[in-house]
């Protein structure tokens, strides 16, 4: 197989382990291009891409429009704030707008759950979800399993566990579905607030208490706590949150096994991650941003219809 089994990207659950494999070989390769001392290739040189970002965004839009670049693509960035979304104009006529400029692919971050899903409904051009609401962020998922798959040489029978804002995490979202396709065991931890009430359906298990879920794992990926998606309290307070849930040196030095340590961004230092464990060997936050260029490399392309 060389091609995606889909015209889009919205979702991990709409892609088949072969898709995941091809994305992840593809990466692999587009890696060892971004280590050689001319980090460009031609492969997309006759592509137009579109980067509409309805939300703001600082990782994932730079990791894209540094992707674009790197495949030579033509690329036009959008931002809500500056556009006639502002006068009131729908999110349907503000694409059709664009397409109508002859573009071809589109990355879309919107705070709506559902909206690429929307798009792709109605539109002929490609769609890349960048994050929907509540809902998922699929590269951010594909580049936290390549992260790992880097690092364990497998997914098969990996403890994964997840921490903090399960219920408002679109990565949590993207992360689980992935992880499961591959095989690998996954179990989230948290306040009870903070973890939605059918979590167990998904086929992961919920562990309360933090240290036991570290003694299990093998890799640990750290969320922010949302406050920006809460629209009522879900904890009484971050000081709190950190005391109970806050990963520490001293708590993991304390844990009987070494064990890896990951952050999708931006990190609260402090509240969920400490400085001394986010800036550690154990951590891989930094490998997470590298790949995301390559990882977002591998899906334009392949979107594009070049594998």
């Amino acid at each position: 197989m060389s091609a995606l089994s889909q015209k889009h990207l919205i979702g991990i659950k709409h892609l088949q382990k072969s898709d995941l494999e091809l994305i992840f070989d593809t990466a692999k390769n587009f890696k060892d291009v971004l280590q050689r001392p001319i980090k460009k290739v031609p492969s997309l040189r006759d592509i137009t891409i579109a980067n509409l970002f309805f939300e703001d965004s600082t990782r994932t839009r730079i990791s894209f429009e540094l992707a674009e670049k790197r495949l030579s693509a033509d690329t036009i960035n959008f931002s809500a704030s500056g556009s006639s979304v502002k006068k009131g104009e729908t999110l349907l006529d503000t694409v059709n707008n664009i397409l109508a400029m002859k573009v071809d692919m589109i990355v879309m971050r919107h705070s709506s759950s559902g909206a690429p899903a929307f798009l792709a409904k109605h539109i002929n051009a490609n769609i890349i979800n960048a994050g929907d609401g509540t809902h998922e962020h699929p590269t951010q998922g594909l580049l936290d399993a390549f992260s790992v798959l880097e690092k364990f040489g497998t997914l098969k029978g990996l403890n994964y566990l997840i921490i903090g804002d399960i219920k408002h995490s679109r990565v949590a979202g993207s992360d689980i579905p992935l992880l499961l396709k591959m095989g690998a065991k996954v179990k989230v931890t948290g306040p009870p607030t903070l973890i939605p009430k059918y979590i167990e359906e998904l086929g992961v298990t919920y562990e309360p208490n933090l240290r036991k879920a570290l003694e299990w794992c093998d890799v640990a990926n750290v969320l922010r706590i949302q406050l920006e998606r809460m629209d009522i309290k879900f904890i009484p307070s971050l000081r709190e949150y950190s005391l109970y849930y806050g990963i520490n040196k001293e708590l993991l030095d304390s844990i009987s096994k070494d064990i890896t340590i990951m952050h999708p961004g931006p990190i609260n230092r402090g509240v969920e991650l400490n400085s001394d464990v986010a800036d550690s060997k154990q951590s891989l936050v930094l490998q997470q941003v590298e790949n995301g260029v390559a990882i977002r490399m591998a899906v334009l392309y392949l979107l594009a219809g070049r594998g």
